[in-house]
């Protein structure tokens, strides 16, 4: 926290990414206090773990409303130091795990602003069950994306691998290069989003059997007229969706 606050006057609005891994709220004795001096007693008697008599409360754990409210006050005013770091198109990627992140994001959202809220990226932490596992084995954590000012960010992504760019080509000489093809029918759908398409060279088209349209029958057209669907002159072949200019890199 005291190194925070020096940062301020070096940092203010310097800093471009800020990349934070606190501790995570798991239930256990919680102590992350200032004062490292503090045993262990005078930390869990200051923050009401303790009763009168020496002893821990029994209503001491995640049912406690204490639980969260102790986790929180200590993150609170380093996440507002770490705001004031960032520069406009500065951004914070925090990991958590479900313990906190239902909380953390309403934190978050009073500190950035719910409007610059980018992602929850969720990660595989494990590759195998827990064997101690009561219900669902949870293998996996989060990392949560702010902005300083999400109109200002920019991700650029990375680039391709060769095998990717392969995946490019241009098969009816399109001017604005090479493109990736996908189907223009997808798993999900209902029935009633299921319609009979006429291209203008009179081919007509209906998504397979167990398949329903990727879009609506205006969109659809709108890609048509815009010369992004790939026909095939005898009807053969699938007609396709062409993604332009999507070549050098990834997201």
């Amino acid at each position: 926290m005291e190194v925070l606050k020096l940062l301020q006057k070096a940092y203010y609005g310097k800093v471009k990414a800020i990349y934070i891994d606190p501790p995570y709220n798991t239930g256990k004795d919680f102590v992350y206090s200032d004062k490292f001096a503090d045993p262990i007693k005078t930390y869990l008697q200051y923050t009401g773990q303790l009763d009168d008599n020496g002893r821990k409360n029994s209503t001491n754990g995640e049912t406690n409303g204490r639980h969260h409210s102790n986790w929180l006050s200590m993150m609170y005013p380093r996440l507002y130091l770490a705001r004031n770091l960032l520069s406009d198109n500065g951004i914070i990627f925090i990991s958590i795990d479900d313990h906190e992140s239902h909380n953390l994001h309403h934190l978050l959202d009073d500190i950035f602003g719910e409007e610059n809220f980018v992602a929850q990226i969720a990660w595989q932490g494990m590759d195998t069950i827990k064997n101690d596992a009561q219900r669902f084995s949870e293998n996996c954590e989060y990392v949560i994306v702010y902005a300083k000012n999400i109109d200002e960010i920019e991700i650029p992504g990375f680039p391709k691998t060769e095998k990717q760019h392969r995946a490019y080509k241009n098969y009816d000489n399109d001017p604005r290069g090479d493109y990736l093809l996908t189907p223009i029918h997808a798993k999900t759908g209902t029935e009633e989003s299921n319609y009979e398409f006429t291209f203008p060279n009179g081919q007509k088209w209906k998504s397979p059997t167990g398949r329903h349209p990727s879009f609506s029958k205006e969109n659809l057209l709108a890609l048509v007229n815009d010369g992004r669907i790939l026909l095939d002159p005898e009807g053969k072949k699938r007609r396709k969706r062409k993604h332009i200019g999507a070549k050098q890199v990834q997201r």
